[in-house]
């Protein structure tokens, strides 16, 4: 096993959902009496896992037709639009 690559892919992905709204909405769940934790983990947990599963599947797809450092930049740019698009919101408001 490359346990770089799974370190760096962890680290990635759990500073990534810090605090994302998928995390907000766990944490609401967490907070009614009447629902068991250990229900809320595992659905959550469960849903995360699914969505991770589609993401490898279809990124392997794409993978085929375009080139893995395109799609960097592609992302990469993307994050950046949206860190801007979020920037800009809140100096208007």
């Amino acid at each position: 096993m490359d346990w770089k690559a799974f370190a760096t892919i962890f680290i990635s992905v759990f500073l990534a959902e810090l605090g994302d709204k998928t995390q907000l909405a766990t944490l609401l769940f967490a907070t009614d009496g009447k629902t068991s934790r250990w229900l809320v983990f595992a659905a959550a947990a469960t849903a995360l896992v699914a969505t991770t599963a589609i993401g490898v599947l279809v990124g392997q797809q794409i993978a085929r037709w375009i080139a893995p450092k395109h799609l960097s930049l592609v992302a990469g740019f993307g994050f950046i639009a949206i860190g801007v698009w979020v920037v800009v919101s809140t100096l208007k408001n």
